[in-house]
């Protein structure tokens, strides 16, 4: 299995799973575990599925620099298991942020739908629920960082998206004025974060987790896997209770906007970009929705 992953992932892959008598368990494991086959890469990790007797874990590795993109994986820890305890997130076994290894139990998926708004607005509401931390998402410094990232990688990129740059800009300050209540949000609830297991939804990937506005939470569901507007006004009215007022409807569509700003970057910051086609719709998206603001 090693030789199937670059050789330094590999190489972490070997050390963490050498620290398996330190993972937090209910009662010790029957023998080493062992890796069953890859997860799949996402575009920031790398994932292993693990097996020890009859028990399955997941095991991430950092594929990035966790600290050079704002991340703490020690506040992941702490989040994911309070988010446990209310039942919504895996139950998490080991933490080696200098490794960059994060282990998790593995929930089989039992079920085909993680789109349904009704549950999905039900997940959200049990994350906003959970107790809140120290740490804020400031989307204007997760902006700056990741346009400085790219103005120094890609300078040719970067000044193609000044026009969209500097809308942005300007309305990152409305914004954060009109965020409303900070809570604990999940900020990455893209569908292959969701899974059906038993009889409900559970968030896995917590590492964005901090507190923020529900409705950049919101965004990045409704944004991150482009729903269609009717799944929207249904994710949205199942969350509120009630019909969205227009006020919030315009709230809702900046930070959409600033929910694909940021995906956009990231794209464009990838190892491994997109294909151009899917950039130019992406990017085509993100200046139509900002032309539907107010004074667009």
């Amino acid at each position: 299995m090693a030789a199937t992953v670059p050789a330094p992932i590999s190489l972490r892959l070997e050390q963490a799973l050498g620290q398996w008598r330190h993972w937090r368990l209910a009662a010790p494991l029957p023998e080493p575990p062992t890796v069953l086959h890859p997860l799949g890469r996402g575009l920031s990790n790398h994932s292993f599925l693990l097996a020890s007797g009859e028990q399955r874990f997941v095991l991430r590795l950092d594929g990035i620099n966790p600290a050079a993109n704002g991340l703490s994986r020690q506040l992941e820890w702490r989040i994911l298991q309070r988010a446990h305890a209310a039942g919504i997130a895996p139950a998490p076994r080991y933490c080696n942020p200098e490794l960059g290894a994060l282990v998790c139990d593995y929930l089989a998926i039992e079920g085909s739908n993680p789109d349904e708004p009704t549950a999905v607005a039900l997940l959200l509401q049990r994350i906003h629920a959970l107790p809140a931390v120290h740490t804020r998402l400031d989307l204007g410094e997760r902006c700056r960082r990741s346009e400085h990232s790219l103005r120094n990688a890609r300078p040719e990129n970067w000044q193609a998206l000044q026009g969209v740059a500097a809308r942005i800009a300007g309305l990152l300050p409305q914004l954060a004025a009109n965020s409303g209540p900070l809570t604990l949000c999940h900020n990455d609830l893209l569908r292959s974060n969701r899974l059906q297991h038993g009889d409900r939804l559970w968030a896995v990937d917590w590492e964005y987790a901090a507190m923020g506005s529900v409705w950049f939470d919101l965004a990045a569901v409704t944004a991150g896997d482009e729903w269609p507007a009717a799944a929207i006004a249904a994710l949205l009215g199942a969350y509120l209770g009630r019909a969205l007022q227009p006020a919030e409807q315009t709230r809702f569509l900046g930070f959409e906007c600033a929910y694909r700003y940021l995906e956009l970057l990231w794209y464009l910051l990838a190892p491994e970009p997109p294909p151009a086609d899917y950039l130019t719709r992406k990017r085509t998206t993100l200046e139509s929705r900002l032309a539907a603001l107010p004074g667009g």
